[in-house]
C-alpha cells in the first residue's frame, strides 16, 4: 500500500507538471491560430499548422520585435545609453577596431534585453546552462542581454570591456550567487548558455546596492546561476498535437512562481512524436 502511495503522489506530480508543459506548447499553438469566415458569415477558428519556414520567422519576427538600436559618435569616447528597461550600457568607441584597425565615426548598436519568461519563449532564448559534464540544467537569470555594434553593415570588435548596469529589481531584487554567462548558439539555431571565469579574463559580474554591474564583450551574455532543489527530479515527456514536430514547434517549461527562468525539452524521437530531455534534471512541483 505504501508503494501504491507513492506512485500516485509522483503521477500526481507529473500530471501538474505536464500541464505548466503544455500551457507553453498552447502558447505557440496559439500563435498560428486565425479565424476564417464561413458561408453564413459567421466565424470559426481553423488551427494552421506552420511550416520549418514559418516557425522560424515567427522566432526571427519575435526577436526583431524586441531589439532596441543607437547610434553614437566612436569620436566621442566613452558614451553611455539606456535601454528601455533602464539597463545602462556604458562603451568607449576609443576601444572599437574593424579588422583589428580603430575605427572613428558613427556607430551603430542592437540591443536586446529579456527579463519576460513570455518574451524568452518566443525568441527561442531559454535559460539552459551547461554543465561541467556537458550536460545542460536550468538556470534562472537575473536578464539575458545581446550586443552587437556595426559601421556601415560591418561587425564591430572591442579591445575593452562592456559595462553594463542592469537594475536588479528587474528580476526580483539583487542575488550574489548570480555569475556571467555567454550564449553560443548552435547550427539549430538553440542557445546553450556557457560559465564565463573571470579568473581566466572572460568577464565579470558583481552585485552593488540594487544594481548588477557586468563587464562583458559583444554577443549573447546572461547574468544566471543554476537552479537549486533537492526534491526529486525527472525526465518529462510531451506529445504534441498532430502535425506539430521539432521541425515547427518547441516545448518550453515554466516554473510558477519563480524568478525568471525558462526550461527547453531538447530532444524530440521521429519514431514516437516526444519532445523530451535526457538529463533529468526537471523538477516535481
Amino acid at each position: 500500500m505504501k508503494n501504491l502511495n507513492q506512485q500516485l503522489k509522483i503521477r500526481n506530480v507529473v500530471n501538474n507538471t505536464l500541464k505548466q508543459v503544455f500551457g507553453s506548447l498552447i502558447f505557440a499553438t496559439i500563435l498560428f491560430t486565425s479565424c476564417n469566415p464561413d458561408d453564413d458569415g459567421t466565424s470559426s477558428t481553423i488551427q494552421y499548422v506552420p511550416d520549418a519556414e514559418a516557425f522560424s520567422a515567427l522566432k526571427d519576427q519575435a526577436l526583431e520585435n524586441v531589439t532596441q538600436t543607437f547610434q553614437f559618435n566612436s569620436d566621442d569616447g566613452n558614451i553611455t545609453l539606456t535601454s528601455e528597461a533602464g539597463v545602462q550600457i556604458n562603451i568607449n568607441g576609443d576601444c572599437l577596431t574593424l579588422n583589428g584597425n580603430e575605427i572613428t565615426g558613427q556607430v551603430d548598436i542592437e540591443f536586446v534585453e529579456l527579463f519576460e519568461k513570455g518574451n524568452m519563449l518566443a525568441t527561442n532564448k531559454p535559460t539552459m546552462g551547461k554543465l561541467p559534464n556537458g550536460d545542460k540544467a536550468l538556470l534562472i537569470s537575473g536578464g539575458e542581454f545581446f550586443i552587437e555594434a556595426t559601421q556601415n553593415g560591418n561587425q564591430l570588435a572591442t579591445n575593452c570591456d562592456i559595462q553594463m548596469v542592469i537594475p536588479a529589481s528587474l528580476t526580483g531584487g539583487p542575488d550574489t550567487a548570480m555569475t556571467l554567462w555567454e550564449g553560443q548558439i548552435d547550427n539549430e539555431d538553440n542557445l546553450t548558455w556557457e560559465e564565463l571565469l573571470p579568473a581566466v579574463g572572460e568577464g565579470e559580474v558583481f552585485v552593488e546596492a540594487n544594481s548588477y554591474y557586468a563587464f562583458l564583450d559583444f554577443g549573447w551574455t546572461n547574468v544566471d546561476r543554476f537552479y537549486s532543489d533537492t526534491r526529486p527530479k525527472t525526465p518529462i515527456q510531451v506529445q504534441p498535437p498532430a502535425g506539430y514536430t521539432n521541425l515547427n514547434s518547441a516545448v518550453y517549461l515554466s516554473y510558477d512562481g519563480e524568478a525568471p527562468a525558462l526550461a527547453y525539452l531538447d530532444t524530440y524521437d521521429d519514431a514516437t512524436s516526444i519532445f523530451s530531455e535526457h538529463y533529468g534534471q526537471y523538477q516535481l512541483v
